[in-house]
């Protein structure tokens, strides 16, 4: 199925003619030939459909890394210099919105008659007139240019919003968009504002932290292509053995995931998403290798302890490598991607770079915020920095699609295997009406595909006892 109403080399060669382009948008042409897909069109079902996802959520990435920090540094969302919050107490930027809102521009002008899923409405922006920041940071990223209005922005924010589309039972045809996947990290200081997957400050010390931008495709209710990009992810997953740490803060490298059904799971390093470099090449990624859980390197959400887990009751979780024997786990942290396999607990408050105020702000805005970040661990057990991903579903939590779709199909691609904690696969198409939830059972495991059986009897026999 062909579902690009305009090809992409039409719309490539159109961009250049556009009338409102700027010196920046020179830029994004250029970056876009670098960009190229790592395996043939004729391979690839859907490759002008990843092609056209890859340029708008690279340019996304762009967006965020322009917007979030200057917004912090000058305090200019409220009065008293702190971030609005919308009425769930879940933290949202000019950033997230504006994510949505040129995504969803773009990806309508290219793929009109296919609906999107994504996480915002206009309605926060309307109660707070913000509407105009938004035009303002979408205007330089998108292909429209100064035609980009306040209307066209609420009406593209509100074709992903909830009640945007009907679906009914049969399977369906629709994008589903992470606009920023960690927003719920924002914490508040006392004197500062500390957004844990930009940029932390309180110790005289300046760290990026990670966020992620998701896209995928769903045709026919099959997840076919998904595409996520951490403009912050300092590790170099070109090292087959995926240990070492490439971590050069100044030059605010990343890396780029993409997944095309039956073609893989590749990455590929961004130097500088804001400079135009020589292309790095694309990496496959795999999965470990990792057959025993005893040596698996597990990953759990930042909001839950690893006591509150089934597997608790057979093992200890450790976070330093070198000190893991019988009966022990190696636990990771993904705060930011520069966080060694046998960094200690030490290292990694450290890296997180918070004062107390801010840590204890943190830990209360964690037990309220739910999951953030979850695309990150779906990336590191695609690319084999982790073996396990294990997400307990909360009596109280609510879990969107958003936050597993692109990373479902990244790990699938490179080997892996996701489920709930029954063993199902997870269904994107439960929530009949809207497509926006899925209710796994107990929760969501992402492996390497070798210890899923391992763990999925392991979580039966011990979820009883917690």
């Amino acid at each position: 199925m062909d579902l690009l109403r305009y090809s992409v080399s039409r719309f490539s060669a159109a961009h250049p003619q556009h009338p409102f382009r700027t010196p920046l948008r020179r830029r994004f042409v250029a970056v876009r030939s670098s960009l190229s897909l790592p395996f043939p069109e004729q391979k690839a079902k859907y490759y002008r459909e990843l092609e056209a996802a890859v340029h708008v959520v690279e340019r996304a990435c762009r967006l965020c890394v322009d917007v979030i920090s200057p917004l912090i540094v000058k305090k200019s969302f409220s009065s008293d210099g702190r971030i609005l919050e919308k009425n769930d107490q879940t933290p949202v930027t000019i950033a997230d919105f504006g994510v949505q809102a040129l995504v969803s521009l773009e990806m309508n002008r290219l793929f009109p008659s296919i609906p999107l899923v994504a996480e915002e409405d206009s309605a926060f922006l309307r109660s707070n007139n913000l509407v105009g920041s938004v035009v303002d940071v979408v205007k330089d990223k998108t292909t429209l240019g100064d035609e980009v209005t306040d209307d066209s922005i609420l009406k593209a924010i509100d074709r992903g919003g909830k009640d945007a589309c009907v679906f009914g039972p049969k399977p369906a045809t629709y994008w589903i968009l992470d606009p920023i996947d960690g927003t719920r990290g924002f914490v508040r200081g006392s004197e500062a504002l500390y957004v844990e997957e930009t940029r932390m400050r309180g110790t005289g010390k300046e760290r990026t932290k990670h966020f992620e931008v998701g896209l995928a495709l769903v045709v026919e209710g099959k997840i076919v292509l998904g595409v996520m990009l951490c403009p912050n992810w300092h590790e170099d997953f070109s090292d087959s053995s995926i240990i070492g740490v490439q971590e050069n803060i100044s030059s605010r490298s990343g890396i780029i995931m993409v997944s095309h059904v039956g073609c893989g799971t590749w990455t590929k390093r961004l130097s500088d998403i804001l400079t135009i470099e020589s292309p790095h090449t694309w990496t496959r990624c795999s999965v470990d290798s990792c057959q025993m859980v005893e040596g698996a390197r597990f990953t759990i959400p930042e909001s839950q302890t690893w006591k509150s887990l089934p597997l608790s009751g057979l093992f200890d979780a450790k976070t330093d490598s070198e000190n893991i024997g019988e009966g022990n786990i190696l636990l990771l942290s993904a705060c930011c991607g520069s966080c060694s396999r046998n960094a200690s607990l030490l290292s990694l408050l450290s890296c997180c770079s918070c004062s107390r105020n801010a840590f204890n702000m943190m830990s209360k805005t964690l037990h309220t915020a739910g999951l953030r970040g979850c695309l990150c661990k779906y990336l590191m057990v695609a690319s084999g920095r982790a073996s396990v991903y294990i997400q307990g579903k909360k009596a109280t939590s609510i879990i969107k699609v958003w936050d597993h779709a692109v990373g479902t199909i990244c790990v699938h691609e490179a080997g892996g295997k996701v489920s709930d904690w029954e063993g199902s696969s997870l269904d994107f198409a439960a929530d009949q009406t809207e497509r926006r939830l899925i209710f796994p059972s107990g929760g969501v495991l992402v492996t390497n595909g070798s210890l899923h059986s391992k763990i999925i009897g392991m979580i039966s026999s011990n979820s009883s006892v917690l």
